[in-house]
């Protein structure tokens, strides 16, 4: 592994029985930037972060973080780096404070040092008037942003974020993408799953691209844009049942597969004549009495990007990958306290 790489896996494999949820993953993260690890429920996203957490055993494969074997020193390991899962690792029963604090002694800091740093990180995250209050009390967004400082509390050089803005209101999620680009900033280096294409897209110095356990794609956004192309044609009918005339008519002009959301009853096309298609494709609708709720043209997003990679949104649930453990807060806690040992 390269000195200036934080983050490497080669080979990366996990098997859940005869279901396989990684198979053969390599991801590279640099020090100081941040990777976008993107794909829908049940990719293989969170099992890769437990793993290089050192939360799962791989079957297979090599896993570097910070310069060290993740197998051959797990504790190690968990001296260097963060983790903020998808559900906040806090405990309900203690005060905002009396958690970071709690941590700070897991780590070692020592009273004096432990305290203090409770107290700096509650006023970064804005929980200074909250600190003495039960966490149980806080909100969605100031829970998601307590288990981050909780990540935080040994300032690791290493951190990893499973879709830590899911759940919070645009606001909160907004308060936590500025907190983790002042983190990178400041050096740190950021493994970041998400479903959102805008965080991924405003954070992510690269992407990654996982479906079923395999890397599919790898680029920055704007490369990964690049990849599909020309302009899109976006439509949502009114009537579900125009869908398959609506796709038929969409193909004669579409550069790629038309993407077709059934629920959305959405569809999404690839075009290489702009708006002069936009215009005909709205005439064959009018013709075959197709009614649209919204109509749109516009350059590719990542959304478009998966849907192109993928033939589904990341929102859809990959049901075979589901059969893994999820993160929850009884592993937070558990790697909270297992790096203290």
């Amino acid at each position: 592994m390269l000195m200036s790489d934080m983050i490497r896996t080669s080979g990366l494999v996990k098997r859940y029985g005869p279901v396989t949820a990684l198979n053969g993953l390599d991801l590279r993260v640099p020090q100081g930037k941040v990777l976008g690890l993107l794909g829908p429920n049940g990719a293989g996203k969170t099992t890769a972060v437990r793993i290089l957490s050192t939360l799962l055993e791989p079957d297979e494969g090599e896993v570097m973080v910070a310069g060290l074997d993740v197998r051959a020193n797990p504790q190690e390991v968990k001296k260097r780096i963060g983790l903020s899962g998808q559900s906040a690792a806090i405990d309900d029963q203690l005060t905002g404070f009396e958690n970071l604090d709690m941590v700070g002694r897991m780590y070692h800091l020592g009273r004096k040092g432990s305290r203090a740093r409770a107290r700096r990180l509650l006023e970064e995250f804005s929980l200074t008037e909250a600190a003495d209050r039960p966490s149980k009390t806080y909100s969605g967004g100031m829970r998601r942003r307590l288990d981050l400082a909780a990540a935080l509390v040994a300032e690791p050089a290493v951190i990893f974020l499973d879709e830590p803005t899911t759940g919070l209101d645009p606001r909160s999620r907004s308060q936590m993408w500025e907190t983790i680009q002042r983190l990178v900033s400041e050096g740190a280096t950021v493994l970041l799953t998400t479903q959102y294409m805008e965080e991924a897209d405003r954070l992510a110095d690269e992407i990654v691209v996982i479906d079923k356990g395999e890397k599919i794609a790898q680029g920055t956004a704007t490369e990964l844009k690049y990849q599909i192309g020309g302009e899109r044609i976006g439509v949502v009918l009114e009537d579900r049942d125009d869908l398959a005339t609506a796709q038929t008519i969409l193909m004669k002009f579409a550069v790629d597969d038309v993407q077709v959301d059934e629920q959305a009853r959405q569809l999404t096309a690839g075009v290489a004549g702009g708006a002069e298609d936009l215009r005909q494709v709205l005439q064959l609708f009018s013709d075959s009495s197709i009614k649209l709720a919204d109509v749109g043209l516009h350059r590719p997003t990542l959304d478009d990007v998966f849907l192109s990679l993928t033939g589904h949104s990341t929102e859809e649930e990959d049901e075979a990958a589901s059969s893994g453990p999820k993160d929850g807060k009884k592993d937070g806690k558990q790697n909270k306290k297992e790096a203290s040992r």
